[in-house]
């Protein structure tokens, strides 16, 4: 299923390759989930994504990967600054307890001191653990072209 958001990061329209399907309320809460955790992000929101970011989290960027702790240190200190991301398309399935979600983005971040914009193709993997959704993996592949 393919939703799209406006740069505002509001629910603008659902959208699937069969008019009639529409989203599960479980579907809408990861987007919603995944909304929030880019508005997280970009306001260094450190006590909301320690408690989505699984204990056992990996995170992979361009230049490496990190582990929960280290991907909050690098928010926190600023070395990686995700100001904003203009999700295009967001599609979620659903496994069981897991859950993957894959966004087509733009992102606008400050990394290393220097403003840069990419596309991207995110990965976010959620576990259902303890009666709530919890980040076990994301990963970042970026796009050729605009």
């Amino acid at each position: 299923m393919l939703i799209l958001l406006g740069v505002s990061m509001t629910l603008a329209t659902a959208v699937t390759g069969n008019p009639s399907q529409t989203l599960t309320q479980l579907e809408q809460q990861l987007i919603e989930l995944s909304r929030r955790k880019w508005e997280w992000m970009a306001e260094r929101n450190l006590s909301e994504l320690e408690k989505l970011f699984h204990e056992q989290a990996v995170f992979v960027h361009m230049g490496g990967n990190l582990d929960r702790v280290q991907e909050l240190e690098v928010i926190r200190s600023g070395k990686i600054h995700y100001k904003h991301a203009e999700v295009r398309d967001v599609s979620v399935r659903i496994f069981g307890r897991t859950a993957i979600v894959l966004s087509g983005i733009r992102l606008l971040a400050v990394v290393g001191g220097k403003e840069v914009t990419n596309p991207f193709m995110v990965t976010e993997v959620y576990l259902n653990e303890d009666g709530g959704w919890k980040l076990v993996q994301l990963s970042f592949s970026r796009l050729l072209g605009p």
